[in-house]
């Protein structure tokens, strides 16, 4: 039995990052703010967790693994 393609959750903050870079290549994430980095990161198609689930110390992780990212 094969299994898919690995699915991220709001704690997956490095690998989101990696996703948003990507996806999102000259953006600068501290100009993103929260409602919109949610949205951003529910639109990734290796993203899948509960929408409610997001908190503003989630976010604000992956916002902040995603300006390394962007400054790398």
């Amino acid at each position: 039995m094969a299994i898919g393609p690995q699915k991220w959750t709001w704690r997956d903050a490095d690998e989101i990052a990696l996703d948003l870079v990507e996806r999102h290549p000259g953006v600068d994430p501290l100009t993103v703010s929260f409602p919109e980095l949610k949205r951003l990161v529910l639109d990734l198609p290796t993203f899948e967790d509960d929408p409610a689930a997001a908190t503003d110390r989630l976010l604000e992780n992956i916002q902040a693994a995603w300006y390394e990212e962007f400054e790398d």
